[in-house]
C-alpha cells in the first residue's frame, strides 16, 4: 500500500488541521478491495485513522452516512470526527489493530462470534434501513454474473456453450427465487473477520460497512459462518445458525423452520460466494490484487459444498466439480 509523496502530504496536513502537530508522518493502518486505504496518525497515546478515497474512484457519501446509522444504534462503527470530501478524506475514531480473524481459535471463537451475533442482531432490528438500495433481483443477479465473465471466463478460460449457460442460468433463477422468500432487513454486505475488530469493551468494532442495502435477512450470517477466510465444521456452523434462528424467533422477527431457514442460509450463501469468486479473480487480472487468488479454493469449496447437498443444484455443481479438478485456482492465467 502507497500513495504518492503529494497524496500523502495532503492527507497529513488534513489531518493536522483537525488534530494539530502529529508525532511523525501517517503510516499505513490497512487496504481494502476497492481504492481506499487507511492512515495511522498519531499524538502521544492517541491515534487515529484518516481514510483516504479518492473521489474520482471512491464515494465518501455512502460510508458517512452508514457509520451515523450504526452507532445511532449503539454499534461500535468509527466516529466521522472532519471530513474533506473535495480531497477524498475522512478523520476516523481508531477502533485498533486488531481483526477478529487471526484469534479466531477455539479459545475465543464463541466469545467473538457471541458479539457478532448480538450485533447482527441489533443491526437487523434496530438500525435506521430507511433510503438504502435494495438488494433486489437486479443487483443480486449482477453480482452472480461476475461469475461467468471473470472466474469462468477470464481465469478458467472458459468459453461457455448454450447448454452450460442454461445450467448456470437455472441455478442461478433457484437462488433468486429462494432470497426473494426472505424478510428484507439492513445487510452490512461483507459481514466477516476482516470487517470486526476487536475491541473491549464494545466489541465488535464493525468496518467496510459502506455498501449496506435492504436484503435478505441470512444475508450476513452466512457471510459471518461462512466466511471466505476461515472455515469452520459445517455441523457447527449449522449449530450456529440455528441459534441465531432460535434468537430471531424469539423476539418475534421471523417466524420460520430449521429447515427452510438452513436452505435459506446455504443459498444465499452460494449467491454470495459465486459473486465471489468472479469478484476475486477480477481484483487479480483487473486491479492487480493478486493475493486474493488464495482464497479462491476455499470460496470453491463451500460453492461444491451446498450444490452437494440439493437436489436442484446438482446438475451445476457436478459440471463445475468436472471442470475444476485438478487445477490450481491460485495461479492466474496468463
Amino acid at each position: 500500500m502507497s500513495l504518492s509523496p503529494d497524496r500523502l502530504t495532503a492527507l497529513a496536513a488534513f489531518a493536522q488541521a483537525h488534530l494539530g502537530v502529529l508525532d511523525g508522518p501517517p503510516t499505513a493502518a490497512s487496504a481494502d478491495a476497492s481504492f481506499r486505504s487507511y492512515w495511522r496518525v498519531r499524538q502521544g497515546l492517541r491515534s487515529w485513522v484518516v481514510m483516504n478515497a479518492p473521489p474520482d474512484k471512491e464515494d465518501v457519501g455512502p460510508f458517512i452516512d452508514i457509520a451515523a446509522r450504526l452507532r445511532a444504534a449503539g454499534l461500535n462503527a468509527p466516529e466521522v470526527i472532519a471530513q474533506d470530501l473535495a480531497q477524498g478524506f475522512l478523520l476516523l475514531s481508531d477502533l485498533g489493530t486488531r481483526t477478529y480473524l487471526p484469534e479466531l481459535d477455539e479459545a475465543h471463537v464463541e466469545a467473538l462470534y457471541g458479539d457478532a451475533f448480538d450485533a447482527l442482531q441489533t443491526m437487523q432490528t434496530r438500525v435506521d434501513a430507511h433510503g438504502l438500495p435494495l438488494y433486489d433481483t437486479l443487483r443480486l443477479t449482477t453480482e452472480m454474473e461476475l461469475f461467468p465473465i471473470w472466474f469462468l471466463g477470464r481465469h478458467l478460460g472458459l468459453e461457455l456453450d448454450g447448454k452450460h449457460a442454461n445450467i448456470i442460468e437455472d441455478c442461478m433463477q433457484r437462488l433468486l427465487n429462494s432470497a426473494a422468500e426472505q424478510p428484507m432487513r439492513f445487510v452490512h454486505r461483507d459481514y466477516h473477520s476482516r470487517n470486526l475488530m476487536i475491541v473491549p469493551g464494545a466489541n465488535p468494532g464493525i468496518i467496510d460497512f459502506q455498501d449496506a442495502v435492504i436484503g435478505p435477512i441470512t444475508y450476513d450470517l452466512v457471510s459471518l459462518l461462512k466466511d471466505c477466510y476461515i472455515q469452520w465444521p459445517l455441523a457447527r456452523v449449522y449449530g450456529w445458525a440455528e441459534n441465531y434462528r432460535q434468537r430471531l424467533v424469539a423476539a418475534g422477527v421471523v417466524e420460520v423452520g430449521t429447515t427452510r431457514w438452513r436452505r435459506w442460509f446455504d443459498w444465499m450463501g452460494l449467491q454470495r460466494h459465486l459473486k465471489v469468486l468472479g469478484i476475486f479473480a477480477r481484483l487479480n487480472y483487473r486491479d492487480g490484487k493478486s493475493g486474493y487468488l488464495n482464497d479462491l479454493p476455499l470460496v470453491l469449496d463451500y460453492t461444491l459444498s451446498v450444490c452437494q447437498r440439493y437436489g436442484e443444484l446438482a446438475p451445476f455443481g457436478e459440471w463445475l466439480e468436472k471442470l475444476t479438478r485438478g487445477v490450481d485456482l491460485t495461479r492466474a492465467k496468463a
